[in-house]
């Protein structure tokens, strides 16, 4: 394949922001390449944007990929925004092996080459952000801006951080070497040794309905920053914005004159379920999936001829003891719990509350004030229903409405959810949080609060002292896992207390968070997604573990 442009090229453009990144995963400081704000784009880019959005309504998105045999496509945004785009399905015995094909030269590109294409791919998907963000929303839900920011940038950063990880990985050991070993009196041994870094296989991303892009692109751009073709089965439901990315991976591997076959697409028809077929096939080596916990684990225990990277269900949890800033707690608890509707993977839904209160700068709260004042602040950030349209976004499902209603009937409502009417969407079904008061005092295997309740759930638990709140969240995180642990305390021995259960269990921890940073919320390079060593996922977003067994070393000695 005669290449139009070359890798070189691409040094100059991109190793400064490839050298970036591996220096900021070592620090840990903020850094983004990719601009949050939307204006940074351009003075047309809103528009520009939106409007390449919508030409593709409708339309056909044909990737010239191998083993098509027939057109698939029903996409129905949240908001009720018909997208009528179709797209290829495909006969995996004809496409998988043409994406075997190009395996070769990719792999003999070496580390650099990969992550300098990736960050190509990357950075043309960052020059059509709005077009991504529109598409993003409609097939999750999210609010715009949101849908901008977490669909866009966010995962921007997430993907290029997945690249930094998997050439540093991949680069520890030297490409070659000379080895000599004295032998006295005799001539030295000696051996002329290559290490090339080669590929397990064909990788399979499974992509989850609320964050498309945000939790697809770490095992994306790790797949294929370590040499191998990835196949990317979206959602049913959010197909367009991974569409999207994989024509712009296969424009971008045929420009640099690899096989632009290394990236393809698998849709499924409605009720087809084709990712149980695909996980199992021999050719599927490395799997990245997000979802049910159902699932990841039939994943986990059957697909014994891949990697299987899995981010599932948890409870997640907040421990209230005491604080110095008790409007500071209330207001970015409020935020936490209503942003996009709960839909977040790592949104709280236990509140730990002490039944005789907490003490706080504006003196002892009871059990009963604590829940009713954080009820009233959830109440007061989305009585506007112009900003709760722009905070909740709109729920991503019937299954998600059901369990808010079922909700209400589990104990006592300290909040009631109500329906906010979007004047943009008329369609789009938006709901407030519910919060639900429980007690723990008598621990049942069927209380609501040991299993996962996902979306705008929350409930405000009752234990008998901090001490119970902690045995609660052991049990919760050893059990169900948790993707968040968040607490709140004046007290330095209980703060090492919550400390000691989080390291124990593996559970990410925020403490004390009282302005604009909230539990739900991780910032790529520097924060860890998940950790790997509690049932909620078995791989964190993203550190060497997350890539390093995505290839192997294979070393050729040569005597002579």
């Amino acid at each position: 394949m005669a290449a139009e442009l070359t890798v070189p090229q691409l040094s100059a453009k991109h190793r400064p922001t490839l050298d970036q990144a591996l220096a900021t995963i070592r620090t840990r400081a903020y850094w983004s390449p990719h601009p949050e704000h939307p204006k940074a784009y351009g003075e047309s880019a809103p528009a520009d944007g939106l409007a390449a959005f919508e030409a593709l309504r409708g339309t056909r998105l044909d990737l010239g990929q191998p083993g098509t045999d027939g057109w698939t496509g029903a996409e129905t945004s949240p908001y009720g925004v018909e997208l009528g785009v179709e797209y290829p399905h495909v006969d995996p015995d004809v496409l998988l092996p043409a994406m075997r094909a190009g395996m070769g030269a990719w792999r003999d590109a070496g580390p650099e080459a990969r992550a300098l294409v990736c960050i190509e791919i990357l950075a043309r998907i960052s020059a059509r952000t709005h077009e991504f963000a529109h598409a993003v929303m409609h097939t999750s839900g999210q609010a715009f801006m949101m849908a901008f920011q977490a669909g866009g940038p966010h995962a921007q950063d997430r993907g290029l951080e997945a690249v930094a990880y998997a050439y540093e990985e991949q680069t520890r050991v030297p490409g070659q070497a000379d080895w000599s070993k004295p032998q006295g009196k005799k001539d030295p041994l000696e051996l002329g040794k290559t290490f090339t870094a080669v590929p397990r296989g064909i990788s399979l991303m499974i992509g989850c309905n609320t964050f498309p892009t945000w939790n697809g692109y770490p095992g994306i751009f790790a797949s294929l920053a370590t040499g191998n073709p990835v196949l990317v089965k979206p959602h049913p439901r959010a197909v367009l914005p991974l569409a999207l990315t994989v024509q712009v991976a296969r424009e971008v591997l045929a420009q640099y004159g690899f096989d632009p076959n290394l990236v393809a697409l698998a849709v499924e028809r409605p009720g087809e379920g084709i990712a149980k077929e695909l996980a199992v096939r021999p050719e599927i080596k490395v799997i990245d999936y997000t979802g049910s916990t159902e699932f990841g684990e039939w994943l986990e225990a059957n697909a014994r001829q891949a990697q299987v990277y899995t981010e599932k269900a948890g409870v997640n949890t907040v421990v209230l003891d005491s604080t110095d800033n008790y409007k500071g707690m209330l207001s970015n608890l409020a935020f936490s719990l209503s942003l996009y509707s709960g839909q977040m993977c790592t949104t709280p839904q236990n509140l730990l509350i002490p039944r005789d209160g907490i003490a706080t700068d504006l003196g002892h709260k009871s059990y009963d004030e604590v829940v009713g004042d954080l009820a009233g602040a959830v109440g007061g950030l989305l009585g506007d229903d112009a900003r709760a349209n722009a905070l909740l976004g709109a729920l991503v499902n019937p299954d998600v409405k059901a369990r808010l209603e079922a909700a209400a009937g589990l104990g006592e409502v300290a909040l009631a959810s109500r329906e906010v009417p979007n004047p943009d969407f008329p369609d789009a079904v938006v709901r407030t949080p519910v919060m639900v008061k429980l007690d723990a005092s008598k621990p049942d295997d069927s209380a609501p609060y040991l299993s996962e309740c996902f979306g705008p759930v929350s409930f405000a638990v009752a234990v008998d002292s901090t001490a119970g709140a902690l045995d609660l969240l052991r049990r919760t995180v050893r059990e169900k896992g948790a993707m968040t642990v968040g607490a709140y305390t004046t007290s330095a021995d209980t703060e090492r207390a919550i400390e000691e259960v989080c390291l124990e269990e593996s559970a990410q921890l925020s403490l004390n968070l009282t302005g604009g940073v909230y539990v739900n919320q991780t910032a790529a390079f520097s924060d860890f997604h998940g950790s790997g060593g509690n049932p909620a996922a078995n791989a964190a977003l993203c550190d060497g573990a997350f890539v390093s067994n995505r290839f192997r070393v294979v070393e050729v000695r040569r005597q002579g």
